[in-house]
């Protein structure tokens, strides 16, 4: 940073992306029922701030469309984020600018750049590993719903009234799933669809059971609450073997991260300490082959431990 106009235009930047990304972070989400109708009195006045962040989110929504972009609405919903597309894709793209900037001016502009442009990347893995998160413990949560499910019928209700008595008792996602059930059968859709929907949504084999036995219960009939009783032991079981298998590839994840994480330690920590050192990666043409060459080794070897720690049963 030769000039100080450059260096206080970097600095006003950083601090830009920072305000946008504080406003739309801790902009307060109010529930799906509109404004006019939560407050018939009236809209209250709107501070500069809130009318800035939405006219940030607004102009991002135009940007990306109706689909999302990449943070689509179906994707946030999964990862248990209440943020619409617009304000998720406002938000990473301002968190984008501030990293870039920051690490421009603490290292060179290539990292800067670098930094910025994976940035959107890190995002959408962020948002895979909460989905992958979020699935696991409606998994780990799921013998208790059907526990409760079968209390509910054998006092006597039906299914979707114990289902809606399993939302009002679980905990978040099972709540927010069986509530999303209930309200979907509420407006007409078929129960079996909406169950199916949910197993897909939340990649759960277990709960596509519940539905496959529900679904033939209705056309059938018999005693549900047995049947569930059978179906609860065996994902019991499952829980066991899912648990020994992780217990086992505990190990190997462990030694995935750290080899897959040190390179990228290594780089930043001498980046930050000596710049100079690493100059010759962005200086001349065999630094740029090489790091393409370790870019595209870095991508095989990470699918390829990626494929040894995952173990289908």
């Amino acid at each position: 940073m030769d000039s100080p106009l450059v260096f206080i235009g970097a600095i006003s930047l950083c601090f830009g992306a920072l305000l946008v990304l504080v406003l739309v972070v801790l902009r307060p989400h109010y529930a799906a029922i509109p404004i006019e109708r939560r407050r018939p009195e009236g809209q209250p006045e709107q501070s500069a701030l809130t009318r800035f962040s939405e006219s940030a989110a607004n102009a991002m929504g135009g940007v990306i469309g109706k689909s999302g972009g990449p943070y689509n609405r179906e994707l946030l919903y999964n990862a248990g984020i209440k943020m619409s597309p617009a304000e998720f894709s406002s938000f990473v793209a301002a968190l984008a600018l501030a990293v870039g900037v920051l690490f421009t001016l603490l290292s060179n502009p290539l990292i800067g750049i670098l930094l910025a442009v994976t940035t959107p990347f890190a995002g959408r893995l962020a948002l895979t590993v909460l989905r992958d998160k979020r699935r696991a413990k409606f998994d780990s949560q799921l013998t208790g719903t059907i526990q409760m499910l079968i209390g509910g019928l054998r006092a006597g209700h039906s299914v979707m009234r114990s289902i809606e008595a399993a939302a009002q008792e679980s905990e978040a996602p099972t709540s927010e799933e069986l509530s999303r059930i209930v309200n979907e059968t509420r407006v007409g859709k078929d129960a079996k669809l909406a169950i199916d929907d949910a197993a897909q949504r939340l990649d759960s084999e277990d709960f596509r059971w519940i539905g496959q036995a529900i679904q033939i219960n209705r056309e059938v009939g018999g005693d549900l609450a047995e049947v569930l009783e059978h179906v609860a032991s065996t994902i019991r079981e499952r829980s066991e073997i899912k648990g020994q298998v992780r217990s086992l590839s505990a190990e190997g994840k462990m030694s995935a991260y750290i080899l897959m994480a040190l390179p990228i330690g290594v780089a930043f920590g001498l980046a930050m300490i000596n710049p100079k050192y690493l100059s010759v990666f962005v200086e001349k043409p065999i630094g740029f082959l090489m790091m393409g060459a370790s870019a595209l080794m870095f991508i095989i070897g990470g699918f390829w431990m990626s494929r040894i720690i995952k173990i289908k049963f």
